[in-house]
């Protein structure tokens, strides 16, 4: 180790329970994106993480975004000199709903540390891991006196509600986000011991399907038997579009399938996946869905059809017997490359129109559309990353693609053409968007040295 990374050493062996500390004062803020009482703690904590970003010595401003009801961006920044590269973090502040609150072993919003792990709402989906982006910024200037690189961070507060901030902000101010690459840390490892670089992520269409029968809920002694029953349609039109065992019933929706390339085909199959081990991590008997691929295929390259929640007629405690006016349905599909969500949408459309059964009616909402999106495999930024990655972590990382969208690496990959470099520091089991989720500890510290390890590869280019 040369002297001046056992200065760094030093600074971070000095400054790990503050760091931490701070982490634990940034999750009790609980910044619900989604729930419209929480728009406060939204601007609490993107003032929260503006202030650090000023503290450690980058310029950081929140952006008020032009979209009605939007939370604000915290966008900072650092100028190291004008020749140096550029490199832009991405994260978010936002965090998903805590329920089912019951589930919780200490309160989602009261960060606790358990063993090794932090336990809170937000710990791993995104807050510890873009706080581990700036700590490792921090540090190096605060030991070296600069950045190797220019540095601009984007941290936005509508990840988990669906927001299209990011796409307004690279749309009206793209030259404040103008960067060679970005380095975003949003996902697990993959593996407790092998870390992730992710070539791509899929799309999504997300939906709401409505079905209505009479004008107003009927009896159903006295109606029963013959009145059409929207529940009954909508539970057939489901089953015909998403059946248990087989492929999604949406015409042309594998036609523009491409296939994971021969290198990276063998690549997966190279990695030391357990189809058993997940299936019981998920804690289910069967793993039905489209035969004839992996588990990994179908979770990383293989479009999917999922029924996210069902309402209409009486749920309550007790019996009401009660034939409903209307039911619903939120449904998504993941899209791969070269899937267009537009004829994705269309093509549900005009399925459900297709599958509706005489005497209700239905109809097609479309809330989200996301193209999926693929990265070069051996581009050198990306080089960059498995190596800062392997240095951190003391393993080549795995390259994988990941399963969920991210509408924010749609809007700068393709908005602003920058190569994304996209890892994550969590480990696969730490229940992001469920009950108890957490960040392993010793993780948080490998991701601030895989950061401070790609901004000195970025900054020796000199590009």
């Amino acid at each position: 180790m040369d002297e001046a990374a056992g200065r760094l050493q030093q600074y971070l062996e000095a400054r790990r329970e503050t760091f931490i500390r701070e982490l634990l004062e940034w999750l009790a803020i609980p910044s619900v994106s989604v729930l419209p009482e929480h728009r406060s703690d939204c601007n609490r904590a993107a003032e929260w993480i503006a202030r650090r970003m000023r503290a450690a010595g980058m310029q950081a401003e929140l952006v008020p975004s032009g979209l009605p009801g939007a939370h604000p961006l915290v966008l900072g920044r650092y100028d190291a000199s004008p020749g140096r590269p550029t490199v832009l973090f991405y994260g978010h502040y936002d965090v998903q709903p805590p329920d089912p609150l019951a589930e919780w072993r200490t309160p989602p919003f009261h960060p606790s540390i358990v063993g090794q792990d932090v336990v809170a709402r937000g710990a791993s989906d995104n807050k510890g891991q873009i706080w581990a982006l700036i700590c490792a910024a921090r540090a190096m200037i605060a030991v070296d006196g600069r950045l190797p690189v220019n540095l601009r961070v984007l941290v936005e507060g509508e990840e988990e509600s669906g927001g299209r901030s990011v796409a307004w902000m690279v749309q009206r101010y793209p030259e404040r986000l103008r960067a060679n690459t970005v380095w975003m840390a949003d996902g697990p490892l993959f593996s407790r011991q092998i870390p992730a670089l992710y070539t791509g992520t899929r799309g999504m269409v997300y939906a709401e399907i409505a079905v209505r029968g009479a004008r107003t809920d009927l009896h159903s002694g006295m109606y029963g038997g013959v009145a059409p029953n929207p529940l009954v349609a909508l539970a057939h039109i489901l089953s015909r579009l998403r059946p248990w065992i087989g492929q999604v019933d949406l015409p042309g929706f594998y036609d523009a399938v491409r296939a994971p390339s021969d290198e990276e085909a063998a690549q997966w199959k190279s990695l030391p996946f357990d189809e058993a081990a997940f299936q019981e991590e998920m804690g289910v008997s069967a793993m039905p869905g489209e035969p004839g691929f992996s588990a990994l295929e179908r979770v990383w390259a293989r479009p999917t059809f999922e029924v996210h929640g069902i309402r209409g007629g009486f749920t309550g405690d007790g019996a009401k017997t009660v034939i409903p006016a209307i039911a619903s349905a939120k449904v998504s599909m993941r899209l791969v490359p070269d899937q267009d969500p537009r004829q994705v949408a269309e093509s549900l459309r005009s399925r459900v129109l297709a599958l509706c059964p005489t005497g209700v009616s239905a109809e097609v909402s479309i809330l989200q559309a996301d193209p999926p999106v693929q990265l070069p495999i051996h581009h050198p930024m990306l080089r960059a990353g498995a190596e800062a990655l392997e240095e951190a972590f003391g393993r080549e990382p795995a390259l994988a693609r990941m399963g969920r969208t991210l509408p924010a690496l749609v809007a700068i990959s393709q908005g602003l053409g920058i190569p994304v470099v996209m890892t994550g520091f969590g480990l696969p089991d730490d229940r992001l968007h469920a009950p108890n989720e957490k960040f392993h500890l010793p993780n948080f510290q490998r991701g601030i040295l895989a950061t401070m390890a790609f901004l000195r590869r970025i900054g020796a280019t000199g590009q």
